[in-house]
């Protein structure tokens, strides 16, 4: 007999999701609004994403945003990638051990994780701009990327790779027809999170950029202190459909490679 839920789950989830997306929906919702004045609704407009796109600073801090992202990104989904491969190899002692500090980055706060680098900067005498900016991206961003190719590659046995060995392919033969295309999923996602993370660190950029190397989310910061007005909400609605789209991206390609190992079988 199947076994129904109780009411008040409903209610809390239902709580839960409205407490989580309802200010969200807010600002999307006044990021249309025909007027600067947050609490009024005076009708439906695009001009303030025209005005976006005019904006000198805005389109600034944009390219800014995205450099960081797309350096950062490949360098970390090189580096995570790479650390999980050679891991899978080492003893389970060792591994457990690097394990964990690779992890870190993934659990201690990014006050922390922005202070210490900032710290690591100075004592370098690293002037703060966009290459410090672009190195503690990849700091946080290669611990996730590591996650998620761990992830796929903890699933994925050694009997193809041991075959194609056996029939006198090389590593690097059995690395790129083999390991290469069962874990390309997870690389893909990998990177496609790290890409996200980078598109909307405030914290951690907050502590390691200079003045001429503004990104999006310290802009928007910047702003807002002097008030939030439409201009922002339409950044920000910007923003939250670019990580949306970014995150389902990536979990759709995961599930799929997923699903295509599962249907996978060894010809005979």
């Amino acid at each position: 007999m199947k076994k129904k839920n109780h009411p008040l789950l409903g209610i809390h989830s239902f709580l839960m999701m409205a407490f989580i997306y309802v200010p969200i929906i807010m600002i999307i919702i006044y990021s249309f609004n025909n007027t600067r004045l947050s609490g009024n609704w005076e009708g439906f407009t695009l001009d303030w994403y025209v005005s976006l796109f005019e904006n000198r600073h805005v389109m600034e801090a944009l390219m800014n945003s995205l450099t960081v992202a797309v350096i950062s990104t490949i360098v970390s989904t090189l580096l995570g990638t790479a650390a999980a491969l050679s891991l899978r190899s080492m003893g389970r002692r060792g591994r457990s051990g690097m394990n964990g500090l690779l992890y870190l980055p993934v659990i201690i706060p990014d006050i922390i994780m922005g202070l210490s680098l900032l710290v690591l900067f100075s004592q370098l005498n690293m002037p703060l701009g966009k290459t410090t900016v672009i190195i503690a991206h990849i700091t946080f961003s290669m611990s996730y990327v590591y996650v998620v190719v761990t992830a796929r590659l903890s699933g994925m046995g050694k009997q193809l790779g041991e075959a194609a060995q056996d029939l006198g392919a090389t590593p690097w033969q059995t690395f790129r027809h083999v390991t290469l295309p069962q874990i390309a999923p997870g690389i893909i996602s990998g990177a496609l999170i790290a890409f996200t993370l980078s598109l909307d660190d405030f914290m951690v950029s907050f502590f390691v950029a200079g003045p001429s190397s503004t990104t999006l989310p310290i802009y928007i910061y910047a702003q807002v202190k002097r008030g939030i007005s439409p201009e922002i909400n339409a950044l920000c609605t910007l923003l939250i459909l670019v990580s949306i789209t970014l995150i389902l991206l990536a979990q759709y390609i995961l599930n799929r490679g997923s699903g295509e190992k599962k249907h996978k079988t060894l010809p005979i």
